[in-house]
């Protein structure tokens, strides 16, 4: 794998989960910058829609400012309408 040849470059998303002892599941968004590999933003919750995902990635959008490439897996969380746009 090339890394990116700088900050900002490259933004990598993946959820992580687990279960509480209450049986409910824990949901987590990682949001990684690949080339300086710092945590960007966690967001945790047992429900996590499209359109939270894409109003965090429009913050960090503000403040980072637009990353050139954006990877994650091809998991059914991020292929909603909301993060599409």
């Amino acid at each position: 794998m090339v890394l990116p040849d700088g900050p900002n470059q490259r933004w990598s998303l993946d959820f992580v989960s687990d279960t509480l002892t209450c049986s409910r599941r824990l949901r987590i968004l990682c949001v990684v910058d690949d080339y300086l590999r710092e945590c960007l933003a966690l967001v945790a919750d047992t429900s996590l829609l499209g359109v939270r995902v894409a109003r965090k990635l429009t913050r960090l959008i503000g403040i980072r400012r637009k990353p050139h490439t954006v990877v994650s897996d091809n998991g059914t969380e991020l292929n909603s309408s909301a993060i599409l746009r």
